[in-house]
C-alpha cells in the first residue's frame, strides 16, 4: 500500500507563493504582447504554452511511483569509554524504506515539451552539447540531503542555462534555455545521484520532485521570459 504522503507539492508554501508569482509575472505579459512574441520563437501556441506552464506548476503535486528501494542497515563503529579504557564497538543503523517516484510538473512535462522542441527546431547537436554542460553543472552542485533527497541551489540550473544558450546560439536561445534547463537538470542533479538516494532516510525521492523543482520551473519560466524579450527586441 502507498503511503497517503506521496502526493505533495515538493517546496513550502512561501516558496510556491514566489513561483506563483513568476508565472503570474509571464501570464502578465501577454499585456505587453511579450508571451505572444514568446510563443513564436518557441514555436508553441499562445494557448498551449499557458497551460504547460500551469500544468507544471500544478503538476508538481503529483508524484508516480516506479520503484522501491528496500529498508537498508549500515554499521558503524561507536566509542564507549569504560574505566579509562575506550572500546569501538559496531552500532547498526537502520534507514527507513524509500519511495522513488517521478514527478509530473517537474520531470515528465518538461521531458515531453523538451522533445517536442528537439524535433520541431532540429536542435539535435546543440541540445546535447548544452545539456551534457547543465547536467555537469548541477552534478557538480548537488547534495544528498538527509530526509529530502538530492537538492540544488535554485538559481543555479537558471543562471547555468542563460549562460550555455546564449553560448550555443542565440536565435534559438529560448527553445534552447527550456531544452538545457529541464533536461540538464534533470540528468545532472536527479538521475546521475540516484545511487545516493539509498541510506538518506527519505520516504520519498521524487525525480524532479522536492529538490530540483523549483529550479526546473524558474528555468522554464526563464525561457519564456528570453523568448519574449529577443523576440520584442527585433
Amino acid at each position: 500500500m502507498l503511503p497517503s504522503g506521496l502526493q505533495y507539492f515538493p517546496v513550502t508554501l512561501p516558496f510556491l507563493l514566489v513561483l506563483v508569482a513568476l508565472f503570474g509575472l509571464v501570464v502578465g505579459m501577454a499585456a505587453m504582447r511579450l508571451l505572444r512574441y514568446a510563443s513564436i520563437s518557441m514555436g508553441i501556441s499562445l494557448p498551449a504554452l499557458a497551460t504547460i506552464l500551469a500544468l507544471s506548476l500544478l503538476g508538481s503535486y503529483v508524484n508516480i511511483p516506479i520503484a522501491y528501494l528496500p529498508e537498508k542497515e549500515t554499521t558503524t563503529l561507536a566509542h564507549i569509554d569504560f574505566f579509562g579504557v575506550t572500546y569501538a564497538v559496531p552500532v547498526v543503523h537502520e534507514w527507513a524504506a524509500t519511495i522513488v517516484a517521478v514527478n509530473l510538473g517537474g520531470a515528465l512535462i518538461p521531458i515531453a515539451v523538451s522533445l517536442y522542441l528537439l524535433a520541431k527546431h532540429h536542435l539535435w547537436l546543440l541540445s546535447a552539447i548544452g545539456v551534457a554542460i547543465v547536467a555537469a553543472v548541477c552534478h557538480f552542485v548537488a547534495r544528498p540531503v538527509p530526509g529530502l533527497g538530492i537538492a540544488e541551489p535554485v538559481l543555479v540550473p537558471a543562471a547555468a542555462t542563460a549562460f550555455v544558450a546564449l553560448l550555443l546560439s542565440r536565435r534559438q536561445a529560448a527553445p534552447l534555455a527550456y531544452i538545457c534547463g529541464s533536461l540538464g537538470t534533470l540528468i545532472g542533479a536527479d538521475l546521475l545521484n540516484l545511487n545516493k538516494i539509498q541510506g538518506l532516510g527519505a520516504p520519498i525521492a521524487s525525480i524532479g520532485g522536492a529538490g530540483t523543482f523549483d529550479g526546473i520551473f524558474v528555468t522554464g519560466l526563464l525561457a519564456v521570459l528570453y523568448a519574449g524579450l529577443v523576440r520584442y527586441a527585433r
